[in-house]
């Protein structure tokens, strides 16, 4: 079993989603989210390699390409991890999107949701079709991107700074769900 691990955007160079009331950006938050799903994951066997790159297929060439190197890597399972944003400050909940609905997609995708929604208590905004994202359109295993919760919400950022731990703890049991229900 081994996971590609794309914690999304790049810090520094690309911050992804920002709460500038709390002083908080997307790509920080998924990175230190990711160092821990890595840790929980190892510790149940899984193998993972992890990118967090702003190069997803060509783009920004003076950093390694996420698709091509999930392609590469021999992974069983792709996981995007971000956060959301919106316009309005009531947008809440988690949400997991892949490529279309049916297949070793849409069952990772409900393992990890399913752990997040009951681990951290939110909105379930259940899983969503979203083919146009290049991390799922240009990935050739099954590929997640789990959207944990609204950076733009004050309970949502409030989970996201203070839960990390959970979140993480989640996340890897999703996966494991995922990988056992495999066998």
């Amino acid at each position: 079993m081994k996971v590609f691990l794309n914690p999304g955007h790049h810090p520094g160079d690309d911050s992804g989603a920002v709460n500038n009331e709390y002083g908080v950006q997307e790509a920080s938050i998924v990175r230190d989210i990711g160092v821990l799903v890595v840790r929980y994951l190892t510790y149940a066997g899984v193998e993972v390699e992890v990118l967090q790159s702003d190069n997803l297929v060509g783009e920004s060439p003076m950093y390694p390409e996420v698709c091509a190197s999930a392609n590469e890597s021999g992974a069983d399972l792709f996981v995007s991890i971000h956060c959301n944003s919106a316009g309005s400050t009531m947008a809440n909940g988690t949400e997991t999107l892949v490529f279309g609905l049916g297949g070793k997609a849409e069952r990772a995708a409900r393992a990890i949701q399913n752990q997040l929604i009951t681990s951290i208590d939110t909105t379930d905004r259940g899983i969503k079709e979203r083919p146009d994202l290049i991390v799922l359109r240009h990935t050739e295993m099954p590929a997640v991107l789990v959207e944990i919760a609204f950076i733009s919400n004050d309970s949502d950022v409030d989970l996201l700074i203070h839960e990390q731990d959970t979140i993480a703890r989640a996340i890897a049991r999703g996966v494991t769900d995922y990988f056992c229900g495999e066998e």
